[in-house]
């Protein structure tokens, strides 16, 4: 597959107005009319995680009907299934919140950070820099143009757009949109950038707002590289995050790319992950030999943990998957009594709101939930859990397009 350098639009059709836009996204005037009657200070509610650096991530969740535009926006303008890779069509540098590209029914280009950081192996030095606090420096105006100058969407429809997408004059975090925003939003003035570094011998990545570039030569001086990236953010106002800009040369540091060693063909875990993720293995098969606590929720958490990192090791190609995901699945969680009563309440529930809510996101959270309750609860109750099971049946979600 050629390398694409240009963020482009799939299809020449536009949305004119405001009418055919909410066709588009199959939103009833109704629901548009009271998503933009929340007042702004109501459109989102503010909660904040720790990070691992010790300091807090601000996080704003949507309101219902707020997320439900979102929702759909993300579906049939940025990431139509129904399309290869959505509706923009997106260069291949970027990596990230961006959709997989079918290249052929058997082929797909991954576009996850493993494959971002197969694009940097077996360099030999490696510039990695950060864009500061990316969504809240990604402005009304820039957004604004990614309707307007890249989907070539009217004045009407992107200011529309524009405005569902932002709060308080900017991108957030938690907003449905922010993430397909975010890798957009340099698409004017980084396929230019892009290539100056291509013609320098330099590959160069971008995952959301972690710029990574690398040279096959030994103890490469990254000045010119380093200074066009800051040239191009500045244009956009956005600043670097100097204390995470960071050179390595394989001369005297282990290259690492998003965790992942580079120094080889395919990436790899660093020896001591893999170690880690043994030992998480050989420590749930102690706490399992506790008949009482496998049955517990910590046990689950604990096990859903360790397989999550097992499964990490497959998609890495490493020989330890097999083995360990064997020594797994033979502790699984098992439940316990009261494990029935809860299942039993969450179908009723999931039932009494199909109803009215069958199609909405908290509902197929739920469902699913339950399917996965139900899937512990058969290993000991496994007529019960069948019984349930063919309860959910009858109230499947509904999907939204």
């Amino acid at each position: 597959m050629a390398f694409q350098y240009n963020y482009g639009k799939r299809s020449s059709n536009s949305i004119s107005n405001i009418e055919n836009l909410l066709k588009a996204l199959d939103i009833s005037l109704e629901q548009y009319s009271e998503a933009l009657d929340i007042p702004k200070q109501n459109r989102y509610v503010k909660s904040s995680t720790p990070k691992s650096d010790g300091t807090e991530r601000v996080v704003h969740n949507p309101h219902k009907h707020i997320r439900r535009i979102q929702r759909r926006i993300n579906k049939r303008i940025f990431n139509q299934r129904h399309r290869k890779g959505g509706l923009i069509s997106w260069p291949s540098y970027l990596y990230g919140s961006i959709p997989n590209n079918p290249q052929t029914s058997e082929d797909i280009e991954k576009k996850d950070y493993i494959a971002c950081a197969q694009r940097h192996c077996e360099s030999r030095s490696i510039l990695k820099m950060d864009i500061q606090n990316f969504f809240d420096n990604i402005q009304e105006e820039h957004v604004y143009s990614v309707f307007k100058g890249l989907l070539h969407f009217p004045d009407v429809v992107s200011k529309a757009l524009t405005s569902i997408c932002c709060h308080e004059g900017s991108v957030i975090q938690g907003a449905l949109t922010s993430s397909y925003i975010a890798s957009a939003v340099l698409y004017d003035i980084e396929p230019l950038v892009v290539k100056r570094l291509h013609d320098k011998k330099l590959r160069y990545t971008r995952l959301v707002d972690d710029i990574t570039i690398s040279s096959e030569i030994s103890n490469y001086d990254f000045a010119y590289a380093q200074k066009i990236v800051i040239d191009m953010l500045y244009k956009k106002g956005l600043p670097t995050n100097n204390s995470k800009t960071e050179i390595l040369h394989s001369s005297s540091s282990e290259l690492l790319v998003h965790g992942l060693r580079v120094n080889f063909k395919t990436p790899r875990l660093p020896a001591k992950e893999v170690g880690k993720i043994r030992a998480s293995v050989k420590h749930l098969e102690t706490f399992a030999k506790d008949s009482v606590f496998r049955t517990s929720r910590d046990y689950r958490v604990l096990f859903n943990k360790s397989l999550g990192r097992v499964n990490r090791l497959k998609r890495l190609g490493h020989i330890q998957h097999a083995p360990l995901l064997g020594r797994l699945l033979r502790i699984e969680p098992k439940p316990n009594k009261s494990d029935i009563g809860k299942a039993k309440r969450l179908v009723s529930k999931i039932i009494a709101l199909n109803p009215k809510y069958g199609s909405g996101y908290r509902y197929r959270q739920l469902y699913y939930k339950a399917q996965s309750d139900l899937n512990v609860l058969q290993r000991t109750f496994k007529r019960t859990a069948l019984k349930l099971r063919g309860r959910l049946r009858e109230v499947k979600p509904s999907y939204e397009n």
